[in-house]
């Protein structure tokens, strides 16, 4: 299960460890991919539910293995609202 974190400490965090990103860019696609999530938006390659954060960061619906090529997301974050 992933660690759940809300949106604004996700995005203080990602700022922090990314200066030179845009935040309020990012926070726009995170909530859309946070709405999809919660409306059963499933990943492109493999149509397991998508991975919100990882998905607002790459740019299109993926789920945490797709992305991040791992299985076990217990160390890594997810939206608190979309956490299942």
């Amino acid at each position: 299960m992933f660690l759940p974190i809300s949106m604004n400490d996700f995005l203080k965090s990602y700022k922090k460890n990314n200066p030179k990103e845009d935040i309020e860019n990012l926070r726009e696609v995170l909530s859309a991919t946070i709405e999809a999530k919660k409306n059963g938006a499933t990943c492109n390659q493999c149509g397991q539910p998508i991975w919100a954060i990882g998905s607002a960061i790459v740019g299109w619906n993926g789920c945490f293995t797709c992305i991040a090529g791992e299985a076990d997301n217990s160390e890594d974050y997810e939206i608190d609202s979309v956490c299942l």
